[in-house]
């Protein structure tokens, strides 16, 4: 569910708090006649409706990264940092003079 939006506040105010950022985005006239109708109906924005699509999609498409994990601590083993540097090189397929 789309968060409804509210009226009683005028727009820069809602738009101060949040850390966002402006963007430009082409439509076709179609896809922009029903936005309007969907927020219209709904009493929401169409920010909240963009950016609730991008981010399903993006759920949906991003992929997982392979370490998914990073431990960060003290160990006996002195040369740890530069093996994980090492085997990270590997998986990525570079080479230890590639940056």
């Amino acid at each position: 569910m789309v968060p409804e939006a509210t009226h009683d506040r005028p727009a820069c105010y809602i738009c101060r708090h949040m850390t966002t950022r402006r963007t430009t985005i082409l439509l076709d006239t179609d896809l922009l006649d029903r936005l309007d109708r969907h927020v219209r109906r709904e009493r929401t924005t169409k920010t909240s409706v963009i950016a609730a699509a991008i981010e399903t999609w993006l759920d949906e498409h991003e992929t997982v990264p392979e370490f998914p994990f990073v431990g960060i601590g003290r160990s006996g083993h002195g040369r740890l940092s530069l093996d994980g540097r090492s085997i990270a090189r590997r998986e990525a397929g570079r080479r230890p003079g590639d940056r």
